[in-house]
This record gives structure tokens, sequence and C-alpha cells, in this order.
């Protein structure tokens, strides 16, 4: 199994309608769904081509009265959570939920990064590890995307604390730098696991933003619009030939695609 220790690997969306958001993504994505066994059955576990890759729930009751909006969040690996949240915080993290335990799946907290966007620790109960899905598998996140509260800082963060490769920057003019990365800490482009840039001031708040593999972009464009989503930008061709698209979806969570166009 891989071992997934400092990167993303696990995908939540928490939502306002869990059963109309599995009913959208199921459209758009093509992902399979199916309640959790042994635990919480209104959570439901999310699968692409290559297995499991996260879940979809009801914003708890809790967040919900502080404000909480859906959104996606982002688990990455940790060996021990409640060290990492001290030593993360320590250099310039903020916890935002103490560690832990879920029954039967393992321990979790609740970051926030120097910038302020927001991310998961987890490490899993079971002794049975995850493989990494392959760059493009549909279904699964092929980019993850960092708008940052506090660009210089985020990457130090990141790149020191989990060991993160730092790719090339693309000069992107008045929005500043892209600056690509690696989660499992190559500096080749081949390798790179997504880009971080500085937060546009049209955005509300810094976020992670993940990519989800489609197999043709038009198509997928227009099931966002027709299952009640709402196309931010795109499509847009980038590197090494894909087309991307940000979106919100019926209920305001923020998503983007990844795919191919067939002509």
């Amino acid at each position: 199994m891989t071992d997934l220790t400092g990167q993303f690997f696990w995908y939540e969306l928490m939502t306002s309608d869990p059963q109309a958001a599995l009913a959208f993504y199921g459209d758009v994505v093509g992902w399979s769904a199916q309640a959790f066994e042994g635990g919480d059955h209104s959570y439901h576990v999310i699968s692409g081509s290559a297995g499991p890759l996260g879940g979809i729930m009801a914003i708890p009751a809790e967040a919900g009265a502080c404000g909480m909006s859906p959104w996606w969040g982002g688990y990455i690996g940790s060996a021990d959570v409640d060290a990492d949240a001290r030593r993360l915080s320590e250099a310039g993290a903020k916890v935002q939920r103490a560690p832990e335990d879920i029954p039967g799946v393992g321990r979790f907290a609740v970051m926030g990064d120097p910038g302020g966007a927001t991310f998961l620790l987890l490490k899993g109960s079971s002794p049975e590890g995850m493989d990494a899905s392959s760059p493009m598998a549909k279904g699964h996140v092929g980019w993850h995307e960092l708008y940052s509260g506090d660009f210089d800082a985020d990457l130090a963060f990141y790149t020191s604390q989990f060991g993160w490769g730092k790719g090339d920057a693309m000069d992107m003019g008045e929005m500043g730098s892209y600056q690509l990365f690696s989660l499992s800490g190559g500096t080749d482009f081949n390798n790179m696991s997504g880009g971080m840039m500085k937060k546009p001031a049209e955005m509300p708040q810094p976020l992670w933003l993940f990519y989800f593999v489609v197999g043709d972009i038009d198509e997928a464009v227009d099931k966002v619009k027709a299952g009640g989503g709402t196309l931010l930008n795109g499509p847009m061709e980038v590197p090494g030939g894909a087309w991307i698209i940000q979106a919100t979806d019926p209920q305001g969570a923020m998503f983007a695609l990844v795919g191919m166009r067939a002509s």
C-alpha cells in the first residue's frame, strides 16, 4: 500500500442536501455511492474508477449554527494526529478542531494553514492502507489547488512540514505566480500534483479546490448546467492538453473538473 502520510488522500463534501448532492455528482462525475457500513448511515462513501475516494454528509447541526456553508474539505494522511497538530501549530497553522476519534474510522483534526485555508488530518484506525489512484483516474482528484491567504508563508509551510516538492512557478501577470507542487516530493513537471496562488480579491476566503477527473469536459459542463450547478470559469485548456472548469454545485459548494475534449 502507498504511504499517504503528508498527502491528500480523502475528500469530503459537507452539504445542506446530501441526497441532492449525491445525485448531482453521480451524474456529473460518475461516482457510485453507498452508505458507510458499521457507522453513521447518513455518511455516504463515494467511489471513482479506482475505488473509494471520499464521502458526502450533511453539515453538522453545530457547524450549521455557526454559519458553515457547503464546502469540500481534503484530508492529509497523518501517522500521529496529536503530534502533527502540535507540530503544525508551532509552524504557523491553527487548530480549528482539536484531535478526536471517529469510531470505526480513525482520529482526525481540523487545521487552518498560515493563510487561513482549512485542511484536515486523519490517521485511519484500520491497518489496511490505500493505494493512490493514477493521476487521471476517472472520478478521482487529478489536481489540487490552493487559493492562498498568505502565499509565501503557505508555500514555506507545506513544503517544510509535509515534504511537498516545489516545482516551477508560472507568471500569471497581475494575478502573481502560480506555484506548482508535488505531494510526493518530486520536482519534475510530470510529478506535479497541484498549484498554489494568491487568493483573488473576489474570492471571499482562502480555500483548497479539488479537480475531479471526467472523461469529456464539454459533456460534464452540460451536466453541471442541467443539474442546477453554476459554471464559474472555463472550459480552459491547460498544459498537457487537458481542459478545466471551476463551478459551484446546486447547494453552493465550489468544485472543479479536469478532462479532455472529444474533438
